[in-house]
């Protein structure tokens, strides 16, 4: 089945204290987002990436891509006003029925295997959206002050979403809401019931400098072999 990969990559560094994206930041001399689109590269010989960015970051985006080691794999578009509207116009360029990857530009470490993971289970059950259990306590505010939840029961919620394309293709053809936080939230509008997968705890979204830290540590062991 055709594979394609809609990488949203529009995020800032204001978190990050940097003038950067986020997405160009160097971590081990390359930028983060060169890292999220050779893993779909590595995933499946055929799998076909669609980069959106915003307008003005287009040029670094294609001296990134062409740093790749299969750029005619890739092509890209441009943002919109926000997430949902990114994701539309990526999804644009998709015209074939297949699997759709949605994935964070800056999560950079997701591995080959839990991309796989995905597909499997989205050819499966139609959808694929990888989580984690919370480790943490976990309290939820409420009109009392706030209370206790079981943590065994909460899913931390990552990506690649992953879904038939004309399961994905339809839902965005919505009017944006507010309550559209990711990909899956926008499927779930239409009535189609989310299936979570297990996700992997390394597959962090890269957002503050101790997770540049984290990133430099864990790329360091995958090339040691450990």
């Amino acid at each position: 089945m055709e594979k394609y990969a809609v990488v949203v990559a529009g995020g800032s560094g204001l978190r990050m204290g940097t003038t950067i994206p986020k997405q160009f930041l160097l971590v081990r001399d390359k930028p983060l987002l060169w890292y999220t689109l050779n893993a779909f590269l590595d995933s499946f010989a055929d799998m076909q990436i669609i980069l959106v960015l915003p307008e003005q970051h287009i040029q670094t985006g294609q001296d990134i891509l062409r740093s790749t080691y299969d750029p005619d794999r890739i092509w890209m578009t441009v943002g919109g006003e926000t997430r949902f509207h990114s994701v539309r116009n990526g999804l644009q360029h998709i015209k074939k029925h297949s699997i759709v990857f949605v994935h964070d530009g800056v999560r950079c470490l997701l591995t080959p295997q839990l991309i796989r993971r995905c597909y499997d289970a989205a050819v499966d059950k139609g959808n694929a959206i990888p989580a984690t259990t919370a480790v943490d306590t976990i309290r939820i505010d409420t009109v009392n002050g706030n209370e206790q939840i079981d943590r065994n029961k909460v899913r931390i919620i990552q990506t690649p979403q992953t879904f038939f394309s004309d399961i994905i293709i339809n839902a965005f053809e919505q009017d944006f809401h507010e309550s559209f936080t990711d990909e899956a939230s926008v499927v779930e509008r239409l009535g189609v019931k989310i299936n979570l997968i297990e996700g992997e705890s390394t597959n962090i979204k890269i957002t503050r400098p101790l997770d540049l830290l984290i990133a430099e540590k864990v790329l360091e062991e995958r090339e040691m072999g450990l």
